[in-house]
C-alpha cells in the first residue's frame, strides 16, 4: 500500500475508535503501532514504540506539568480558592450580575495557580454556583457562568495545555506561558461585559446584592496575598529570565504548599490533593506517550509533508486558508476533548502553518483559545458535561443556553488575536 494513503487510512481508524470511545491514549498508540508494523514491520514498531515516548518525554521541562498541576490541587484542598471567592464577592457583588463577575475574578485566580479548565470549572461549580443559586440567580445563567470562567485556566500562566503544545512544537514554554497572559485578561474583559450586557436587558436573572463597607473589602486583601504572591513568582521569574519555567512553578509549589500548611490542611485533603496531581499527570503523559506513537508513524508515510505542499500549492490567500483551520477546530470542538483534539491535529495542521509563515507561538494560544471554545459548545463541551456531572439537577441544555451569550463574545476573541497579533507576541518579544 502506498505510505501516504496508509497515512489517511491510519487517521480515519484512529477518528472510528476515538468516536466510539477509546481512550485518545490507547487509540493513538495502538494506530501508531498497526501503521509502523506495516510499514516497517514488528522489530521497528515495538523499538520505537518503547523509545519514542521515553525518549520525547524524559526531559527536565516537562516536569513543569506536575508542578502546575499540584498547585492547583492544594489550593483547592487547603481552601484558598475559597478565600479568594469570598474576596471577590466582597469587592464586585454590588456590581450588576456582581456574584457571576466575582465567579469570573476567583476562576482568573484559580487559573492562576491552576492551569486546568475541567479542575477550575469543577471547583466553582461546587463553591460559586450554590451561592447564585442562594442569592435568587437564574441557574442556567450561574452555571454558564462557572462553565465559561473555567476556560481562562487555558490560557493564564500556568496553562498545562499551553505546556503541551510546546513540548508538541518544540517552542519555549516560557514565551508560551507569557503569549498566554494579556489575550487571559482580554477574555475576563470581554466575559464580564458579556455578563454586564446581559443583566442590564434581563435584570432579574441576577439581583444586586447587599453593600459592603471598605473596611469589609480591606479585610479581606490578606485572603488574596498567597494567590498574588504565587503569581508574581511564576511571572517575575519567568519574564525576567530569573528562573526556567520549571525552576518558577517549584518555588510556586513550595509556597502553595506552605500556605496550605498555614491553612492547617488536614492529611486527608493533602493526600487527596496529591493523588489528583498524580492521576492528571499519569492522564496527560498517557496521551502525550500514545500521540507521540502516532505522530512517528505519520511522519514515516509523509503525509503532513504532502498535505502542507498540497494546501500551500492552491491558490488561494493565507488568510483564508487561516480562516478554514478555525473553523475546522472550532468544529472538532464540537466532538473532541481539548488535549485530543490537539494532538490529532498538530501532526498535519503545525506544518502548513509553519509553512504559511505564522508565529508558532501566536498560533498556540490562538489553538489554545478554539479549544477552549469547544470545551463549551455542544454537543461535546466538556466543561459543561462537568458542571451537569456535579449538578445533575440542571439539566444539560439550561448549561449550554446560560453559555450562548458568551459564545458571541468568544468570537470577538478570536478576532482580536487573530487581526492584532502583537498583543499576543508583546511579552513573548519583550523578554527576547
Amino acid at each position: 500500500m502506498d505510505p501516504i494513503t496508509l497515512g489517511y487510512l491510519g487517521l480515519a481508524v484512529l477518528l472510528l475508535l476515538v468516536t466510539v470511545g477509546v481512550p485518545i491514549a490507547f487509540a493513538t498508540a495502538f494506530t501508531g503501532m498497526a501503521g509502523l508494523f506495516i510499514l516497517r514491520g514488528f522489530d521497528v514498531a515495538i523499538g520505537l514504540s518503547g523509545i519514542v515516548p521515553y525518549g520525547a518525554s524524559a526531559h527536565y521541562s516537562l516536569s513543569v506539568l506536575p508542578l502546575f498541576i499540584a498547585i492547583g490541587f492544594l489550593a483547592m484542598h487547603a481552601g484558598i480558592t475559597t478565600s479568594a471567592y469570598n474576596a471577590a464577592r466582597v469587592w464586585v457583588g454590588r456590581a450588576p450580575g456582581g456574584l457571576a463577575t466575582a465567579t469570573i475574578f476567583a476562576s482568573a485566580g484559580f487559573a492562576a495557580v491552576s492551569g486546568a479548565s475541567t479542575a477550575s470549572t469543577a471547583v466553582f461549580t461546587k463553591l460559586a454556583l450554590p451561592e447564585m443559586e442562594a442569592r435568587g440567580y437564574n441557574r442556567s445563567l450561574a452555571a454558564g457562568v462557572v462553565a465559561v470562567g473555567g476556560t481562562l485556566a487555558a490560557l493564564i500562566p500556568p496553562s498545562a495545555i499551553l505546556v503541551i503544545y510546546g513540548i508538541i512544537v518544540e517552542e519555549s514554554i516560557g514565551a508560551l506561558l507569557m503569549a498566554g497572559f494579556l489575550p487571559g485578561l482580554i477574555s475576563i474583559v470581554v466575559y464580564l461585559i458579556v455578563i454586564a450586557t446581559v443583566v442590564t436587558i434581563k435584570p432579574d436573572l441576577a439581583p444586586k446584592l447587599e453593600r459592603t463597607s471598605i473596611k469589609e473589602k480591606l479585610r479581606t486583601i490578606p485572603q488574596l496575598a498567597g494567590i498574588g504572591l504565587v503569581v508574581g513568582v511564576i511571572l517575575v521569574g519567568i519574564y525576567f529570565g530569573i528562573m526556567t519555567p520549571t525552576e518558577a512553578a517549584a518555588v510556586a509549589t513550595a509556597i502553595m504548599f506552605v500556605m496550605a500548611l498555614g491553612k492547617k490542611i488536614s492529611f486527608a485533603d493533602f493526600r487527596s490533593g496529591i493523588l489528583d496531581t498524580v492521576r492528571t499527570t499519569v492522564m496527560i503523559f498517557m496521551v502525550i506517550w500514545g500521540v507521540l506513537v502516532f505522530v512517528r508513524f505519520l511522519a514515516f508515510t509523509g503525509l503532513p509533508a504532502s498535505v502542507t505542499d498540497a494546501i500551500v500549492g492552491l491558490d488561494m490567500p493565507r488568510g483564508m486558508i487561516l480562516f478554514a483551520i478555525i473553523l475546522l477546530y472550532l468544529l472538532l470542538g464540537m466532538v473532541l476533548d481539548g488535549i485530543g483534539m490537539m494532538m490529532l491535529t498538530l501532526p498535519v495542521i503545525f506544518p502548513l502553518i509553519a509553512e504559511l509563515g505564522y508565529d508558532p507561538i501566536w498560533f498556540g494560544v490562538l489553538l489554545v483559545k478554539l479549544i477552549e471554545v469547544g470545551v463549551v459548545t455542544p454537543p461535546v463541551g466538556l466543561n459543561c458535561y462537568v458542571v451537569n456531572g456535579i449538578r445533575p439537577d440542571i439539566p444539560l441544555h439550561d448549561v449550554f443556553k446560560g453559555v450562548a451569550p458568551f459564545l458571541l463574545g468568544e468570537v470577538v476573541i478570536i478576532g482580536i488575536i487573530v487581526f492584532f497579533p502583537d498583543l499576543v507576541l508583546f511579552l513573548p518579544n519583550m523578554m527576547r
